[in-house]
């Protein structure tokens, strides 16, 4: 699908869908819970459909109707799949399932899309083979497709965690093994995404021992209650309409946010507004309006998703921008610094490369054709950028919004945004 953008501003007020991250957190730890948990207003994308396809491929009963998914869970006792399971473009859903796998009596197979058998998964699954499961990739290296078979017992390891999903993956499952896990952690990335699922240990009661981020010991034979939670809105995907209202005018009030949310990509907000956005907070949501950008630099290290956004707010300031310290951007869906800056150069910005980022300069963007890459976050940060430009702007593979945005266009729609499915191009 081709998505067609025409210059606009927006304005009005949206209100933003749950948060991936939470949504699949909460399906994963259902399925390892004892009893049945309620998971109110959950993300239903392809992602999370692939988090609760996994799921019940592992044992776990679920039923999902609109605004509830209910998950009977299999109490830390996973069954064996009777197929091989297939994550699509999940990497999330890859992480955190395999680790219900290595809990399982007998082996899994893993596999994905294209951009999944290509993302690294290796430091993984050496650690959950350091925990006494039997896992490796079916092509000798450090992608999937994934062969995991168990039971996982615990023990020591050691991880570098280029993504924060390995260690998520780990502390999730962990606590079911039969004996203690200690797990030393040289290098994290993401910080935010590991506070959030120690925030869901914490709420199911889960102990967990640690020293900052560098070391964890977790005690074995631990078990998940059921549980039932609302879902909060997701950051992530505020983040487009944000940098939208900021670069276009607005005001545009985004209702369902909690600043309280342990969510990274909160910072997008007080990045914006250093940037010169004018924000408001009130109660349940925030109001950005647009103003006079001037480039700053923003350190992305906890905040790896925002960058593509924020490549197009930086495209739209005077003077430069510099995105720095994000290296794990590259193992995304795609590599989200070159992507950024072929993409955004295609518009008339004027991009740096780094090996950890971008520098932007402040540019007069113009409509191009440009392609999304089949990554849903690179084709709603360029149909942002195409707002702001002079002309019409093409966008191939628009069609990967849906991954974690399914209705994405329709709410842009709504705000007065001229974007468009190419065969209904809006005059």
């Amino acid at each position: 699908m081709k998505w067609i953008v025409e210059p606009s501003r927006i304005s009005g007020i949206v209100q933003i869908p749950g948060s991936k991250s939470h949504t699949i957190r909460a399906v994963v730890i259902a399925s390892l819970a004892e009893g049945r948990s309620e998971i109110f207003h959950p993300l239903d994308s392809l992602d999370t459909r692939s988090a609760v396809s996994a799921c019940q491929a592992l044992g776990a009963r679920i039923t999902c109707s609109e605004n509830c998914w209910s998950v009977e869970g299999t109490a830390g006792a996973p069954s064996v799949p009777d197929n091989v399971i297939d994550v699509g473009n999940s990497g999330t859903t890859l992480r955190t399932t395999l680790g219900i796998a290595a809990l399982a009596e007998g082996y899994s197979v893993f596999t994905g899309d294209a951009q999944i058998r290509s993302r690294p998964i290796g430091a993984l699954v050496r650690s959950l083979c350091d925990l006494g499961a039997h896992a490796f990739t079916t092509r000798g290296g450090e992608t999937a497709p994934v062969v995991v078979g168990g039971r996982m017992q615990g023990g020591e390891t050691s991880i570098e965690c280029r993504t924060s999903q390995y260690l998520t993956s780990l502390l999730i499952n962990c606590p079911i093994a039969e004996i203690p896990s200690t797990i030393h952690v040289p290098l994290l990335n993401e910080k935010p995404y590991v506070e959030m699922t120690l925030w869901w240990l914490d709420r199911c009661g889960i102990r967990v021992e640690r020293e900052e981020f560098d070391h964890f010991a977790i005690p074995g034979g631990q078990r998940y209650p059921a549980f039932s939670l609302t879902i909060p809105a997701d950051f992530s995907s505020a983040t487009f309409f944000l940098v939208a209202a900021a670069i276009t005018g607005g005001p545009v009030t985004l209702q369902g946010l909690d600043m309280s949310d342990t969510q990274g990509d909160k910072a997008v907000i007080a990045m914006l507004k250093e940037m010169g956005a004018q924000v408001r907070h009130h109660e349940g949501g925030v109001t950005i309006e647009g103003g006079n950008l001037e480039g700053r630099e923003f350190d992305l290290n906890a905040t790896p998703d925002a960058l593509p956004a924020m490549a197009v707010a930086g495209a739209c300031a005077t003077g430069e921008t510099r995105l720095v310290n994000v290296p794990q951007a590259r193992l995304k869906e795609t590599d989200r610094i070159r992507v950024m800056y072929e993409e955004l150069t295609k518009m008339g910005a004027r991009v740096e490369e780094l090996p950890d980022g971008l520098v932007i300069h402040g540019s007069a963007l113009h409509g191009a054709v440009v392609d999304g890459r089949h990554d849903h976050r690179v084709v709603m940060a360029l149909s942002v950028a195409g707002l702001a430009a002079k002309g019409a702007t093409e966008i191939e593979t628009a069609e990967s919004a849906a991954v974690t945005f399914p209705n994405y266009l329709e709410l842009m729609q709504t705000l007065g945004a001229r974007v468009s499915p190419s065969d209904i191009r809006q005059v």
